[in-house]
Protein backbone atom coordinates (compact mmCIF):
# COMPACT_ATOMS: atom_id res chain seq x y z
CA UNK A 1 0.00 0.00 0.00
CA UNK A 2 2.91 2.53 0.94
CA UNK A 3 5.77 1.38 -1.83
CA UNK A 4 5.81 4.87 -3.32
CA UNK A 5 7.51 5.96 -0.05
CA UNK A 6 10.10 3.49 -0.31
CA UNK A 7 12.07 6.48 -2.38
CA UNK A 8 13.82 8.93 -0.53
CA UNK A 9 12.70 11.68 -2.70
CA UNK A 10 8.84 10.51 -2.40
CA UNK A 11 9.04 10.73 1.49
CA UNK A 12 10.78 14.19 1.34
CA UNK A 13 8.10 15.54 -1.06
CA UNK A 14 5.57 14.02 0.81
CA UNK A 15 6.14 15.39 4.33
CA UNK A 16 6.26 18.47 3.38
CA UNK A 17 3.12 18.75 1.07
CA UNK A 18 1.25 17.02 4.17
CA UNK A 19 1.85 19.83 6.30
CA UNK A 20 0.92 22.79 3.57
CA UNK A 21 -2.21 20.62 3.14
CA UNK A 22 -3.34 21.02 6.59
CA UNK A 23 -2.78 24.55 6.51
CA UNK A 24 -5.15 25.03 3.20
CA UNK A 25 -7.47 23.04 4.51
CA UNK A 26 -7.64 25.36 7.66
CA UNK A 27 -7.92 28.58 4.67
CA UNK A 28 -10.54 27.02 2.58
CA UNK A 29 -12.78 26.35 5.77
CA UNK A 30 -11.91 29.87 7.51
CA UNK A 31 -12.75 31.58 4.21
CA UNK A 32 -15.76 29.95 3.29
CA UNK A 33 -17.10 30.34 7.11
CA UNK A 34 -16.24 34.48 6.94
CA UNK A 35 -17.81 34.53 3.46
CA UNK A 36 -21.55 32.52 4.51
CA UNK A 37 -21.54 34.02 8.02
CA UNK A 38 -19.24 37.53 8.33
CA UNK A 39 -18.95 39.10 5.04
CA UNK A 40 -22.90 38.02 3.90
CA UNK A 41 -25.95 37.08 5.70
CA UNK A 42 -25.91 33.13 5.07
CA UNK A 43 -25.20 33.97 1.24
CA UNK A 44 -24.72 30.89 -0.29
CA UNK A 45 -24.27 32.18 -3.82
CA UNK A 46 -21.77 34.54 -2.36
CA UNK A 47 -20.15 31.09 -1.37
CA UNK A 48 -20.22 29.76 -4.85
CA UNK A 49 -18.79 33.07 -6.35
CA UNK A 50 -15.69 33.10 -4.39
CA UNK A 51 -15.30 29.04 -5.56
CA UNK A 52 -16.11 30.33 -9.20
CA UNK A 53 -13.05 33.11 -8.67
CA UNK A 54 -10.71 30.62 -7.69
CA UNK A 55 -10.98 27.52 -9.88
CA UNK A 56 -12.35 29.39 -12.70
CA UNK A 57 -8.72 30.73 -13.83
CA UNK A 58 -7.96 27.23 -14.33
CA UNK A 59 -10.16 27.22 -17.77
CA UNK A 60 -9.30 30.16 -18.91
CA UNK A 61 -5.44 29.42 -18.68
CA UNK A 62 -5.31 26.39 -20.11
CA UNK A 63 -3.46 27.27 -23.27
CA UNK A 64 -0.47 28.65 -21.32
CA UNK A 65 -0.64 25.73 -17.73
CA UNK A 66 -0.39 23.12 -19.89
CA UNK A 67 2.49 24.06 -21.80
CA UNK A 68 4.77 25.40 -18.75
CA UNK A 69 4.03 21.80 -16.82
CA UNK A 70 5.09 20.11 -20.29
CA UNK A 71 8.09 22.75 -21.24
CA UNK A 72 9.37 24.66 -17.68
CA UNK A 73 11.18 22.62 -15.08
CA UNK A 74 8.70 21.32 -12.11
CA UNK A 75 10.23 21.35 -9.58
CA UNK A 76 11.15 25.69 -9.62
CA UNK A 77 7.80 26.23 -11.37
CA UNK A 78 6.39 24.37 -7.67
CA UNK A 79 8.50 26.78 -6.03
CA UNK A 80 7.59 29.89 -7.52
CA UNK A 81 3.66 28.90 -7.14
CA UNK A 82 4.00 27.19 -3.98
CA UNK A 83 5.37 30.83 -2.88
CA UNK A 84 3.31 33.06 -4.19
CA UNK A 85 0.11 31.04 -2.62
CA UNK A 86 2.09 31.61 0.75
CA UNK A 87 2.11 35.12 0.44
CA UNK A 88 -1.59 35.73 -0.73
CA UNK A 89 -2.26 33.53 2.64
CA UNK A 90 -0.14 36.10 4.79
CA UNK A 91 -2.30 39.19 2.89
CA UNK A 92 -5.63 37.74 3.38
CA UNK A 93 -4.36 37.24 6.86
CA UNK A 94 -3.12 40.75 7.82
CA UNK A 95 -6.24 41.99 6.44
CA UNK A 96 -8.33 39.67 8.72
CA UNK A 97 -6.45 40.50 11.98
CA UNK A 98 -6.30 44.20 11.08
CA UNK A 99 -10.72 43.80 10.82
CA UNK A 100 -10.36 45.62 7.55
CA UNK A 101 -11.34 42.74 5.02
CA UNK A 102 -14.55 43.10 3.17
CA UNK A 103 -16.29 40.85 0.96
CA UNK A 104 -14.73 42.57 -2.29
CA UNK A 105 -10.92 41.42 -0.79
CA UNK A 106 -11.83 38.02 -0.12
CA UNK A 107 -13.14 37.91 -4.29
CA UNK A 108 -9.76 39.77 -4.89
CA UNK A 109 -7.44 37.07 -3.39
CA UNK A 110 -9.37 34.12 -4.80
CA UNK A 111 -9.04 35.21 -7.71
CA UNK A 112 -5.10 35.52 -7.68
CA UNK A 113 -5.47 32.75 -5.90
CA UNK A 114 -6.81 30.96 -8.68
CA UNK A 115 -4.34 32.11 -11.18
CA UNK A 116 -1.74 30.89 -9.63
CA UNK A 117 -2.99 27.24 -8.58
CA UNK A 118 -3.71 26.96 -12.46
CA UNK A 119 0.07 26.77 -13.03
CA UNK A 120 0.44 24.50 -9.50
CA UNK A 121 -2.22 22.21 -10.62
CA UNK A 122 -0.74 20.74 -13.44
CA UNK A 123 3.06 20.98 -12.43
CA UNK A 124 2.17 19.32 -8.99
CA UNK A 125 0.28 16.44 -10.28
CA UNK A 126 3.01 15.42 -13.55
CA UNK A 127 5.45 16.49 -11.31
CA UNK A 128 4.56 12.96 -8.95
CA UNK A 129 6.21 10.79 -11.97
CA UNK A 130 9.42 12.67 -11.85
CA UNK A 131 9.38 11.37 -8.03
CA UNK A 132 8.59 7.85 -8.35
CA UNK A 133 9.27 4.96 -11.30
CA UNK A 134 6.83 3.72 -13.52
CA UNK A 135 5.09 0.87 -11.72
CA UNK A 136 4.50 3.33 -8.84
CA UNK A 137 3.29 5.85 -10.19
CA UNK A 138 -0.59 4.65 -9.63
CA UNK A 139 0.30 3.69 -5.59
CA UNK A 140 2.30 7.61 -5.69
CA UNK A 141 -1.01 9.00 -6.82
CA UNK A 142 -3.52 7.13 -4.80
CA UNK A 143 -0.85 8.22 -1.59
CA UNK A 144 -1.01 11.63 -2.85
CA UNK A 145 -4.39 11.83 -2.48
CA UNK A 146 -4.62 9.70 0.89
CA UNK A 147 -2.31 13.05 2.52
CA UNK A 148 -4.72 15.36 0.97
CA UNK A 149 -7.55 14.49 2.41
CA UNK A 150 -5.46 13.24 5.63
CA UNK A 151 -4.95 16.67 6.46
CA UNK A 152 -8.45 17.49 6.06
CA UNK A 153 -9.09 15.74 8.88
CA UNK A 154 -7.21 17.77 10.70
CA UNK A 155 -7.30 21.35 9.07
CA UNK A 156 -11.16 21.50 9.03
CA UNK A 157 -11.73 21.12 12.76
CA UNK A 158 -8.11 22.82 14.05
CA UNK A 159 -9.82 25.87 11.32
CA UNK A 160 -13.16 25.45 12.93
CA UNK A 161 -11.84 25.59 16.47
CA UNK A 162 -8.96 29.09 16.13
CA UNK A 163 -11.90 30.58 13.72
CA UNK A 164 -14.38 30.53 17.18
CA UNK A 165 -11.34 31.14 19.31
CA UNK A 166 -9.28 34.01 17.66
CA UNK A 167 -10.78 34.61 14.32
CA UNK A 168 -9.97 33.70 11.06
CA UNK A 169 -7.37 36.25 10.13
CA UNK A 170 -5.11 33.68 11.75
CA UNK A 171 -6.04 30.40 10.53
CA UNK A 172 -4.99 32.52 7.25
CA UNK A 173 -1.59 33.72 8.89
CA UNK A 174 -1.01 30.13 9.71
CA UNK A 175 -1.73 28.54 6.34
CA UNK A 176 1.06 30.96 4.93
CA UNK A 177 3.75 29.81 7.13
CA UNK A 178 2.61 25.75 5.97
CA UNK A 179 3.89 26.54 2.67
CA UNK A 180 7.54 26.33 4.02
CA UNK A 181 7.38 23.44 4.83
CA UNK A 182 6.51 22.30 0.94
CA UNK A 183 9.16 24.91 -0.33
CA UNK A 184 11.70 23.18 2.19
CA UNK A 185 11.06 19.61 1.15
CA UNK A 186 11.32 20.62 -2.73
CA UNK A 187 14.87 22.63 -1.75
CA UNK A 188 15.69 18.86 -0.13
CA UNK A 189 14.90 17.15 -2.81
CA UNK A 190 18.31 14.78 -4.55
CA UNK A 191 18.27 15.75 -7.87
CA UNK A 192 20.56 12.83 -9.32
CA UNK A 193 16.92 10.69 -7.92
CA UNK A 194 14.83 12.11 -9.74
CA UNK A 195 13.15 10.89 -12.92
CA UNK A 196 13.29 12.97 -15.32
CA UNK A 197 11.43 12.68 -19.17
CA UNK A 198 12.38 14.03 -21.84
CA UNK A 199 10.94 17.40 -22.33
CA UNK A 200 8.44 17.99 -24.93
CA UNK A 201 9.63 20.50 -28.02
CA UNK A 202 8.65 23.70 -28.02
CA UNK A 203 5.67 24.15 -31.41
CA UNK A 204 3.00 26.32 -31.61
CA UNK A 205 0.39 23.57 -31.79
CA UNK A 206 1.31 22.16 -28.16
CA UNK A 207 -1.82 22.55 -26.48
CA UNK A 208 -3.44 21.46 -29.75
CA UNK A 209 -1.84 18.30 -29.82
CA UNK A 210 -2.90 17.61 -26.71
CA UNK A 211 -6.50 17.82 -27.52
CA UNK A 212 -5.44 15.99 -30.36
CA UNK A 213 -4.42 13.08 -28.31
CA UNK A 214 -7.54 13.11 -25.99
CA UNK A 215 -9.95 13.04 -28.71
CA UNK A 216 -8.53 9.65 -30.16
CA UNK A 217 -8.80 8.35 -26.56
CA UNK A 218 -12.40 6.95 -26.31
CA UNK A 219 -11.28 6.19 -22.23
CA UNK A 220 -9.73 9.66 -21.60
CA UNK A 221 -12.77 11.48 -23.35
CA UNK A 222 -15.10 9.56 -21.16
CA UNK A 223 -13.36 9.96 -18.01
CA UNK A 224 -12.77 13.66 -19.33
CA UNK A 225 -16.73 13.97 -19.23
CA UNK A 226 -17.60 11.97 -16.17
CA UNK A 227 -15.34 14.48 -14.28
CA UNK A 228 -17.06 17.60 -15.76
CA UNK A 229 -20.27 16.12 -14.16
CA UNK A 230 -19.47 15.12 -11.00
CA UNK A 231 -16.47 18.57 -10.44
CA UNK A 232 -19.08 21.26 -11.84
CA UNK A 233 -22.23 20.42 -9.87
CA UNK A 234 -21.05 17.50 -7.61
CA UNK A 235 -18.15 18.31 -5.76
CA UNK A 236 -19.59 21.92 -4.08
CA UNK A 237 -18.58 20.92 -0.92
CA UNK A 238 -18.03 24.22 0.74
CA UNK A 239 -21.83 24.90 0.00
CA UNK A 240 -23.01 21.66 0.54
CA UNK A 241 -22.06 21.25 4.42
CA UNK A 242 -21.77 25.36 5.56
CA UNK A 243 -25.36 25.61 4.41
CA UNK A 244 -26.23 22.62 5.46
CA UNK A 245 -24.65 23.24 9.28
CA UNK A 246 -25.70 27.03 9.12
CA UNK A 247 -29.36 27.00 7.90
CA UNK A 248 -30.72 23.73 8.58
CA UNK A 249 -28.92 22.36 11.58
CA UNK A 250 -28.16 25.75 12.73
CA UNK A 251 -24.70 25.14 14.06
CA UNK A 252 -21.25 26.96 14.55
CA UNK A 253 -17.89 27.39 13.36
CA UNK A 254 -16.46 24.13 15.12
CA UNK A 255 -19.31 21.87 14.45
CA UNK A 256 -18.91 22.66 10.47
CA UNK A 257 -15.24 22.13 10.55
CA UNK A 258 -15.94 19.16 12.27
CA UNK A 259 -18.40 17.88 9.17
CA UNK A 260 -15.63 18.62 7.26
CA UNK A 261 -12.86 16.64 9.24
CA UNK A 262 -15.86 13.66 9.45
CA UNK A 263 -16.15 13.19 5.67
CA UNK A 264 -12.51 13.09 5.00
CA UNK A 265 -12.44 10.18 6.91
CA UNK A 266 -14.16 8.39 3.99
CA UNK A 267 -11.79 10.37 1.63
CA UNK A 268 -8.86 8.75 3.12
CA UNK A 269 -10.32 5.53 3.40
CA UNK A 270 -10.97 5.54 -0.63
CA UNK A 271 -7.66 7.01 -1.21
CA UNK A 272 -5.96 4.31 0.50
CA UNK A 273 -8.33 1.09 -1.22
CA UNK A 274 -7.09 3.30 -4.33
CA UNK A 275 -3.22 2.85 -3.31
CA UNK A 276 -3.42 -0.83 -2.65
CA UNK A 277 -4.36 -1.65 -6.59
CA UNK A 278 -1.27 -2.58 -7.99
CA UNK A 279 -3.49 -0.12 -11.15
CA UNK A 280 -6.16 1.84 -11.52
CA UNK A 281 -9.40 -0.26 -12.50
CA UNK A 282 -11.99 1.32 -15.01
CA UNK A 283 -15.01 -0.09 -13.25
CA UNK A 284 -13.91 1.69 -10.32
CA UNK A 285 -15.28 4.99 -11.70
CA UNK A 286 -18.64 4.03 -12.98
CA UNK A 287 -19.25 2.59 -9.25
CA UNK A 288 -17.64 5.46 -7.83
CA UNK A 289 -20.49 7.69 -9.41
CA UNK A 290 -23.14 6.05 -8.59
CA UNK A 291 -22.37 5.61 -5.01
CA UNK A 292 -21.53 9.59 -4.54
CA UNK A 293 -25.02 9.88 -6.17
CA UNK A 294 -26.82 7.69 -3.87
CA UNK A 295 -24.79 9.53 -1.20
CA UNK A 296 -25.83 13.12 -1.86
CA UNK A 297 -29.18 11.42 -1.76
CA UNK A 298 -28.79 10.23 1.40
CA UNK A 299 -27.62 13.07 2.83
CA UNK A 300 -29.81 15.64 2.02
CA UNK A 301 -32.72 13.56 3.51
CA UNK A 302 -30.89 13.01 6.68
CA UNK A 303 -32.97 14.42 9.88
CA UNK A 304 -29.95 15.47 12.45
CA UNK A 305 -26.62 16.63 12.17
CA UNK A 306 -24.77 13.45 13.31
CA UNK A 307 -26.49 11.56 10.89
CA UNK A 308 -26.02 13.97 8.02
CA UNK A 309 -22.14 13.81 9.16
CA UNK A 310 -22.55 9.68 8.77
CA UNK A 311 -23.65 10.06 5.32
CA UNK A 312 -21.07 12.13 4.46
CA UNK A 313 -18.33 9.30 4.61
CA UNK A 314 -20.29 7.53 1.76
CA UNK A 315 -19.39 10.75 -0.27
CA UNK A 316 -15.82 10.67 0.81
CA UNK A 317 -15.06 7.33 -0.02
CA UNK A 318 -16.85 7.04 -3.27
CA UNK A 319 -15.81 10.30 -4.49
CA UNK A 320 -12.36 9.84 -3.84
CA UNK A 321 -12.26 6.60 -5.42
CA UNK A 322 -13.68 8.00 -8.79
CA UNK A 323 -10.93 11.47 -8.29
CA UNK A 324 -7.87 8.70 -7.50
CA UNK A 325 -8.65 6.02 -10.37
CA UNK A 326 -9.67 9.24 -13.16
CA UNK A 327 -6.49 10.52 -12.10
CA UNK A 328 -4.19 7.48 -11.75
CA UNK A 329 -5.75 6.10 -15.37
CA UNK A 330 -5.21 9.67 -17.14
CA UNK A 331 -1.41 9.77 -16.00
CA UNK A 332 -0.47 6.26 -16.52
CA UNK A 333 -1.90 5.69 -19.79
CA UNK A 334 -0.64 9.15 -21.45
CA UNK A 335 2.40 9.55 -23.49
CA UNK A 336 4.96 10.85 -21.26
CA UNK A 337 5.46 13.60 -23.70
CA UNK A 338 2.21 14.86 -23.58
CA UNK A 339 1.38 14.23 -20.15
CA UNK A 340 1.86 17.94 -18.87
CA UNK A 341 -0.62 19.09 -21.87
CA UNK A 342 -3.29 16.13 -20.94
CA UNK A 343 -3.40 17.10 -17.32
CA UNK A 344 -3.66 20.67 -17.46
CA UNK A 345 -7.12 19.83 -19.70
CA UNK A 346 -8.12 17.22 -17.05
CA UNK A 347 -7.62 20.23 -14.12
CA UNK A 348 -9.40 22.11 -15.94
CA UNK A 349 -12.19 20.54 -17.04
CA UNK A 350 -12.14 19.23 -13.12
CA UNK A 351 -12.15 22.67 -11.83
CA UNK A 352 -12.72 24.61 -15.03
CA UNK A 353 -16.34 23.71 -14.42
CA UNK A 354 -16.49 25.13 -10.63
CA UNK A 355 -17.77 28.41 -12.20
CA UNK A 356 -20.47 27.18 -13.69
CA UNK A 357 -21.91 24.92 -11.16
CA UNK A 358 -20.80 26.90 -8.09
CA UNK A 359 -23.36 29.75 -8.36
CA UNK A 360 -26.17 27.63 -9.53
CA UNK A 361 -25.65 25.40 -6.36
CA UNK A 362 -25.59 28.32 -4.44
CA UNK A 363 -29.01 30.06 -5.71
CA UNK A 364 -30.50 26.45 -5.78
CA UNK A 365 -29.74 26.92 -1.73
CA UNK A 366 -30.34 30.15 -1.51
CA UNK A 367 -34.26 29.98 -3.50
CA UNK A 368 -35.18 26.08 -2.97
CA UNK A 369 -33.06 25.33 0.14
CA UNK A 370 -29.66 23.09 1.30
CA UNK A 371 -31.30 19.36 0.83
CA UNK A 372 -32.12 20.51 -2.66
CA UNK A 373 -28.66 21.43 -3.60
CA UNK A 374 -27.51 18.23 -2.35
CA UNK A 375 -29.62 16.75 -4.83
CA UNK A 376 -28.14 18.89 -7.45
CA UNK A 377 -24.63 16.54 -6.64
CA UNK A 378 -26.79 13.28 -6.43
CA UNK A 379 -28.13 14.01 -9.92
CA UNK A 380 -24.29 14.33 -11.04
CA UNK A 381 -23.64 11.28 -10.00
CA UNK A 382 -26.39 9.67 -11.57
CA UNK A 383 -25.70 11.28 -14.63
CA UNK A 384 -21.97 10.38 -14.90
CA UNK A 385 -22.09 6.77 -14.18
CA UNK A 386 -24.88 6.94 -17.29
CA UNK A 387 -22.38 7.86 -19.37
CA UNK A 388 -19.85 4.96 -18.25
CA UNK A 389 -22.30 2.79 -18.99
CA UNK A 390 -22.55 4.38 -22.14
CA UNK A 391 -18.92 3.99 -22.77
CA UNK A 392 -18.35 0.32 -21.25
CA UNK A 393 -21.57 -1.02 -24.12
CA UNK A 394 -20.30 0.97 -27.02
CA UNK A 395 -16.54 0.79 -26.39
CA UNK A 396 -16.12 -2.21 -24.42
CA UNK A 397 -18.76 -4.51 -25.76
CA UNK A 398 -20.56 -5.02 -22.23
CA UNK A 399 -23.64 -7.27 -21.76
CA UNK A 400 -25.73 -8.12 -18.95
CA UNK A 401 -26.17 -11.95 -19.36
CA UNK A 402 -28.20 -14.20 -17.24
CA UNK A 403 -27.47 -17.62 -15.57
CA UNK A 404 -30.48 -18.40 -14.03
CA UNK A 405 -32.32 -15.82 -12.74
CA UNK A 406 -28.48 -14.24 -11.39
CA UNK A 407 -27.18 -11.33 -13.89
CA UNK A 408 -23.86 -11.03 -14.82
CA UNK A 409 -22.08 -8.35 -16.33
CA UNK A 410 -19.55 -9.25 -18.97
CA UNK A 411 -17.68 -7.27 -21.69
CA UNK A 412 -16.61 -8.09 -25.20
CA UNK A 413 -15.65 -8.25 -28.05
CA UNK A 414 -12.42 -9.85 -26.43
CA UNK A 415 -10.36 -8.26 -29.48
CA UNK A 416 -11.33 -4.76 -28.27
CA UNK A 417 -10.90 -5.22 -24.80
CA UNK A 418 -7.06 -6.52 -25.35
CA UNK A 419 -6.59 -3.56 -27.68
CA UNK A 420 -6.96 -1.41 -24.84
CA UNK A 421 -5.47 -2.82 -22.48
CA UNK A 422 -2.12 -3.17 -24.52
CA UNK A 423 -2.40 0.10 -24.86
CA UNK A 424 -2.33 1.44 -21.21
CA UNK A 425 0.57 -1.20 -20.53
CA UNK A 426 2.75 0.05 -23.09
CA UNK A 427 1.82 3.70 -22.15
CA UNK A 428 2.84 2.56 -18.59
CA UNK A 429 6.56 1.22 -19.60
CA UNK A 430 7.22 4.19 -21.45
CA UNK A 431 6.74 6.44 -18.55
Amino acid sequence: MFRSLSGVNYRIWAGGALVSNVGTWMQRTAQDWIVLTQLTHNNAAAVGFVMALQFGPQLILLPVTGWAADHLDRRKLLMMTQGMMGLLGLGLGILTVTGVVQLWHVYVFAMLLGVVAAFDAPARQTFVSELVAGPNLSNAVALNSASFNSARLLGPAVAGLLTAAVGAGWVFLINAATFGAVLLSLMLLRKEKLYRTERAKRSRGGLIDGFRYVRRRPDIVVILVMVFLIGTFGLNFPIFISTMSVSVFHQGAGEYGLLSSIMAIGSVVGALLSARRERPRVSLLFAGAAFFGAGCVIAAVMPTYWLFALALIIIGVSSQTLMTTANGTVQMTTDPMLRGRVMAIYMAIFMGGTPVGAPIVGWVADTFGPRWAMGVGGASGFAAALVGVFYLVTYRGMRVRFSGLRPRVVLSPREAREELEEAEVTATRAS
